[in-house]
């Protein structure tokens, strides 16, 4: 057992890729998908940590716990086709 959160490998990765889509969606992507679909990435690969960060702290209650880590799958999964979209439109180095 993780004594905390940020010692878990899923949280880790997730927190890099998190780091790594906030820069590369405001120094590689053109102006016009900055502010559209690069918001979007952003919020979508931030609320996969913070899910999983706020499901950790609610361990004690199984149910809540497994609540959030669900709710972080979807925003991993939204992320990713963030990610193909960006990629099959040309947009930036993704």
């Amino acid at each position: 057992m993780v004594a905390s959160y940020e010692d878990s490998e899923v949280y880790k990765l997730a927190k890099q890729l998190a780091v790594e889509i906030h820069r590369m969606t405001l120094e590689e992507l053109p102006k016009f998908e900055m502010y559209e679909e690069g918001s979007q990435i952003r919020r979508s690969s931030k609320s996969i940590v913070a899910n999983f960060a706020e499901g950790y702290g609610r361990r004690t209650y199984q149910a809540k716990h497994i609540k959030f880590l669900t709710y972080a799958l979807p925003s991993c999964d939204e992320t990713k086709a963030h990610l193909e979209l960006l990629h099959e439109t040309g947009s930036g180095n993704v």
